[in-house]
């Protein structure tokens, strides 16, 4: 199953993202929050998302979303400096975290299919 990771620059709205995605994806989600500096504080960090990428991945790949410009750098060097075949999914992060959640439930899917279910959420509109 692919596996995702959320980055934010807040411990919370990564967990609170985490749990959205988790609730619609069912438990078998693994859904994993990279939110936070390691001291608690605001920020993000290459070596906390490495170890959540490991953490999501059971050999199908992992998505990786993010909120902000320098969560795409710190994933970047995390997904650069590991082993893991992992892919940034240029996607609104909520959004895209609920669509990627959906779509790697399925047993068969592929990390290619969860990138991109994630990137159509930019079409999605929440008024008319």
């Amino acid at each position: 199953m692919v596996g995702l990771v959320v980055v934010s620059h807040s411990h919370d709205a990564a967990s609170g993202i985490v749990e959205v995605a988790a609730q619609m994806a069912g438990e078998d989600a693994s859904i994993v929050a990279a939110g936070g500096e390691a001291d608690g504080g605001i920020g993000t960090s290459a070596p906390r998302i490495g170890e959540a990428i490991e953490a999501a991945d059971d050999g199908d790949g992992v998505v990786v979303l993010v909120d902000l410009g320098s969560a795409v750098m710190n994933a970047d060097l995390a997904i650069e400096s590991g082993s893991v075949d992992a892919e940034i999914a240029d996607a609104p992060v909520l959004e895209g975290a609920v669509e990627a959640a959906v779509e790697a439930s399925a047993p068969d899917a592929t990390l290619a299919e969860v990138v991109e279910a994630a990137e159509r959420t930019w079409d999605t509109r929440k008024l008319g």
